[in-house]
């Protein structure tokens, strides 16, 4: 098998492709959330609200949710929706 030089420049090129690999990856895995439903604490965090801001949510319809026993629940596809329908593009 023939030797082959591996120069500054290939390890250089190497490094931006597989930083550029990663990135891909980590976008693809923080954008959808995993799970069909998500608890109250998953969805204060995925949000960054309190737990104020939450309920508030729920009480005026903003959010659908269901409860079952006491355990609230939200649809993360519901969820998603709501963010797209509420979303604000400001025209400068």
């Amino acid at each position: 098998m023939p030797t082959q030089i591996i120069t500054t420049d290939d390890l250089r090129e190497f490094k931006i492709e597989l930083l550029d690999d990663i990135k891909s990856l980590l976008q693809k895995t923080t954008a959808v959330p995993q799970k069909k439903y998500l608890k109250s604490n998953e969805l204060m965090e995925l949000l960054k609200v309190s737990p104020g801001t939450l309920q508030t949510l729920r009480i005026n319809g903003t959010l659908p949710y269901t409860k079952i026993g006491g355990i609230i629940f939200y649809d993360a596809e519901e969820i998603e929706k709501v963010m797209k329908e509420n979303s604000v593009h400001n025209k400068f």
